[in-house]
């Protein structure tokens, strides 16, 4: 049967470790079929300490290979630290998009006095320009009319 478990690596009182597809007779650090990630307990701040390469996690879970109790607590931080990583993320562009929808604001408020004036003077005067040429052409064929039974 295949199992997803750690393989200890590193040196004495310094563990570093494998995630590993492995049949569950090899020994814990013998041979294995695939190498999915790695597990660094004594990493920094600079460094990533779990990394998962979870295509081929989720490949070996459908051909029902078996995950070790450890493995699958480091999935779920895994998948933990991402959704607050993207969280994270989401705050500060909203932030972003929130200053900006500020400054925009501003510019707009500043620009807009002087913007509605000129607009507000222009309006009335094209809404007069059409309304005066649709009434010529509604009396034009009244005329016409008014001729026709004239001349009749």
């Amino acid at each position: 049967m295949v199992k997803i478990r750690l393989s200890r690596g590193g040196s004495k009182k310094r563990p570093f470790y494998h995630i590993v597809a492995t049949d569950s007779r090899n020994p814990r650090d013998g041979k294995y079929i695939e190498r999915l990630g790695y597990f660094n307990p004594r990493a920094t701040d600079n460094e990533e300490d779990i990394l998962i390469d979870s295509e081929r996690l989720d490949y070996w879970k459908s051909v029902g290979a078996q995950i070790s109790d450890r493995v699958l607590n480091l999935i779920k931080l895994t998948e933990l630290s991402r959704e607050d990583r993207d969280s994270k993320k989401l705050n500060k562009l909203q932030k972003k998009q929130a200053k900006r929808e500020a400054e925009k604001a501003k510019k707009l408020a500043a620009e807009a006095p002087a913007e509605e004036e000129a607009p507000a003077e222009e309006a009335p005067a094209e809404e007069e320009a059409p309304a005066e040429e649709e009434a010529p052409a509604e009396e034009a064929p009244a005329e016409e009319d008014d001729k026709k039974k004239d001349e009749s």
